[in-house]
């Protein structure tokens, strides 16, 4: 590719160049995009931009010659008309103080890619944005899905859901963020897609407990078939769409999370029950695990909306060292003898299941191409 084919793409930037960030970056590139990442550290930007390479979190893969590096953040976001943010969720707020001034005379939508929620407001991602860049909420979109970045980054196949409350930035987005193996689908139910990938990070820790412990596939079916019932729950209860929590941001995600050994949150819990310390865990990940920064805000908000959430309360139990986790099977929904219906979406018992019907929805996502999906649209 020469030079002047390279400035005529269209350019974006990249705030971010962990695994997730660099990921996504190749994704743009291959998609056609004139990419530019800012790196926090120089080494790591030098990196990416002289060898088309990012060792230290993308090992063995190659980065497209459209991919290009800096760690000067002015220089990564001059003339971008999309501005994609991977940066760890507790950290976005004091980066995006760096931002403003640099996008102030722009439209460019912003992008978050991160799953997680601010621990001392519990705010979604999406709004930490718009209260910190003062921005229209219009503006501003979020992807998620079933998105293990090794995964992508070997260009192995996979979708995603991008999200914004008006249409025209989720689809500008959507159309941008594609390529041949990386498909995007479209809704306007951003609680629900954010939830989504926030609380499948919760579940995705309980599993990795279980299997830390050395349970079997019994106790995890039953954690991620619960676990699917105390998202909607929650999400609902902030004003999601169920259907949201059905497709690619929610069981999509949660079923990739949980049984992938590339999970941060997944290794984190097993650590964890393995008989590790919260602390020691921590030190181990050479990467962040945003479940286990959002276990404490996430309750706190469920409780303020009277949401019984037993799964992940059992989780801070083993984060906070007051439960052994090979107890945190037998505490799934109830802690008394007293027989209870199966609820399995929005406090209704029977009658087919929430998880039968998300898996027939993804389905019809993927064999449809989105049209048989009312609220994720390609």
């Amino acid at each position: 590719m020469s030079r002047r084919q390279d400035a005529a793409r269209p350019r974006v930037a990249v705030v971010g160049a962990g695994s997730w960030g660099t990921t996504f970056g190749k994704i743009l590139a291959d998609g056609g995009a004139h990419v530019t990442m800012w790196a926090r550290r120089p080494e790591l930007a030098s990196e990416i931009q002289e060898a088309k390479r990012n060792s230290e979190y993308l090992p063995g893969i190659n980065l497209p010659r459209s991919m290009h590096a800096t760690h000067h953040l002015s220089e990564a976001l001059e003339g971008a008309e999309q501005v994609y943010l991977s940066i760890p969720s507790q950290a976005v707020r004091q980066n995006l103080k760096a931002v403003r001034p640099l996008i102030a005379r722009t439209d460019a939508p912003i992008v978050s890619l991160m799953k997680g929620v601010e621990r001392r407001t519990g705010l979604r991602m999406s709004q930490v944005i718009e209260q910190e860049l003062d921005c229209d909420p219009a503006r501003i979109a979020v992807a998620s899905g079933p998105n293990l970045a090794l995964e992508i980054a070997r260009e192995q196949p996979t979708a995603a859901v991008i999200s914004s409350t008006s249409q025209e930035t989720a689809e500008a987005v959507a159309r941008r963020s594609r390529n041949r193996y990386f498909r995007t689908f479209v809704n306007t139910d951003v609680i629900g897609t954010e939830f989504g990938g926030v609380l499948k990070n919760l579940i995705a820790v309980a599993i990795g407990i279980v299997d830390g412990v050395g349970y079997g596939e019994n106790t995890k079916a039953s954690i991620i078939t619960r676990g699917l019932v105390e998202m909607t729950d929650f999400a609902v209860a902030f004003g999601a769409q169920p259907e949201t929590l059905q497709g690619l941001a929610g069981l999509g995600d949660l079923i990739a999370t949980c049984q992938s050994p590339l999970s941060r949150n997944n290794t984190a819990g097993r650590l964890l029950g393995q008989g590790y310390r919260f602390d020691d865990v921590v030190k181990q990940m050479n990467q962040t695990a945003e479940g286990l920064a959002s276990v404490a805000p996430i309750l706190q908000l469920a409780r303020e909306v009277g949401v019984e959430m037993p799964i992940v309360e059992q989780v801070k139990m083993v984060l906070d060292g007051t439960m052994n986790p090979r107890d945190i099977a037998p505490h799934l929904t109830t802690d008394d003898d007293t027989p209870q219906g199966e609820r399995t979406q929005n406090g209704q018992a029977g009658g087919g299941g929430a998880l039968w019907r998300s898996i027939q929805r993804a389905l019809d996502q993927f064999r449809n191409g989105g049209r048989g999906a009312a609220s994720d649209r390609p």
